[in-house]
């Protein structure tokens, strides 16, 4: 008698060969390298104490960015005291430009995921405006504070006209 199988059409063999491993279960993950320790995370800047990350990380940046776009600052520096326009006691970063033109960038404590607020003067004049910033951030970054401090600051025209 003759074998059927072999006039049978099978879409399988048209098919290249299938490898003999068999496959793995969706969502299995690879053994783990035995013998080697995982790196040690690297700690990130934001996770620093607020006052280190302020002086040490977030100041000296923004001077460079501000001496870039021809604005060296003539004052930059974390201080606590009181809040312009509106009062009361919080971390601040107080910044001056030429021109009288100055800006504090106020945290509510001392965390850089604290609520901030930004205030604005120039010519000499006490800030008469309190305003949010940041506020629908949910992960603070020293590349994400310094860039939108230089934004707001630009806004104000105060590295040329835009």
């Amino acid at each position: 008698m003759r074998d059927t199988t072999e006039d049978v059409y099978s879409p399988a063999s048209d098919r290249h060969p299938v490898s003999e491993t068999p496959a793995k279960p969706k969502g299995a993950s690879k053994p783990a390298a035995e013998g080697k320790p995982k790196p040690a995370a690297k700690p990130k800047l934001e996770d620093k104490p607020f006052a280190s990350f302020i002086q040490d990380d977030f100041l000296p940046s923004l001077s460079k960015a501000l001496e870039e776009r021809g604005q060296p600052p003539v004052s930059l520096c974390l201080v606590e005291g009181e809040r312009p326009v509106v009062g009361g006691s919080c971390w601040m970063v107080k910044g001056e430009l030429s021109g009288e033109r100055r800006f504090w960038l106020c945290f509510a404590t001392d965390a850089i995921t604290a609520g901030k607020t930004i205030a604005l003067s120039e010519s000499g004049t006490e800030p008469s405006l309190l305003e949010s910033f940041l506020i629908d951030e949910k992960r603070i970054t020293l590349a994400l504070l310094q860039s939108r401090l230089l934004q707001r600051l630009n806004g104000q025209k105060w590295f040329g006209g835009n």
